[in-house]
């Protein structure tokens, strides 16, 4: 039975191998993951509720019918991710998979002004493109965070975030985005990436995040 489980597991990830679009290396997909665990945990299930001679077939049913939910949202998210890495590509934003959630890191310098919390005119077309993608994947929530460096007072800068945020969310909304789904919150100078020390990592820490989260874990 332990050789049967690795073959199906095995399986469910050969039959969702990826190509990473900027290395042209073959990957597993997040696909993949999530089918390659639901068929090891349906087969599991199926042997347990079947008897013993039909234990061969509960596996077999067990494994298609978990490696079709585990794999449901992972494939979902994996489309959505491919959609925006196309529409986004040479904007400067960047396009990052943790797991079955999306971050879109949009740093300050091409979103907006100096000192300022309204988009860039020049930017709408990127949010543009980014409502157009969120749109057609309605199954996801967006979470908008707002991020500065450590320059100015801890208030001003809270606020300044917040601002920046709720920009950036209004603008997706007014391209149809539907509310409901949009979350925005600004941490200020909080949570830095990189050092305040130099030019460049304050640059790093001027950015608004936005977070893709599928509505069904």
């Amino acid at each position: 039975m332990k050789k049967f489980l690795l073959v199906v597991a095995v399986f469910s990830l050969v039959g969702c191998m990826s190509t990473d679009p900027y290395t042209g290396q073959q990957k597993v997909s997040n696909t993949a993951k999530g089918a390659g665990i639901g068929a090891v945990t349906g087969a599991l299930i199926g042997v347990a509720t079947s008897s013993d001679e039909d234990r061969g077939k509960g596996a077999l049913i067990g494994a298609a019918s978990g490696a079709a939910v585990g794999g449901g949202i992972g494939f979902y998210m994996d489309r959505q991710e491919a959609a925006l890495r196309a529409k986004l590509e040479g904007t400067g934003v960047r396009v990052v998979r943790e797991g079955d959630n999306i971050r879109l890191v949009m740093p300050n310098n091409i979103t907006f002004g100096v000192d300022r919390y309204e988009v860039r005119p020049e930017f709408y077309s990127t949010l543009e493109s980014v409502a157009i993608v969120l749109k057609e994947f309605d199954k996801t929530n967006i979470r908008i965070a707002g991020h500065t460096d450590s320059t100015g007072s801890a208030e001003y800068n809270q606020t300044l975030s917040e601002r920046r945020a709720g920009s950036v969310g209004q603008l997706l909304i007014t391209q149809g985005v539907v509310s409901g789904r949009v979350w925005t919150t600004g941490y200020g100078e909080r949570y830095a990436v990189a050092s305040n020390d130099t030019d460049y990592g304050r640059q790093a820490n001027r950015r608004v995040e936005l977070e893709l989260v599928p509505t069904q874990q």
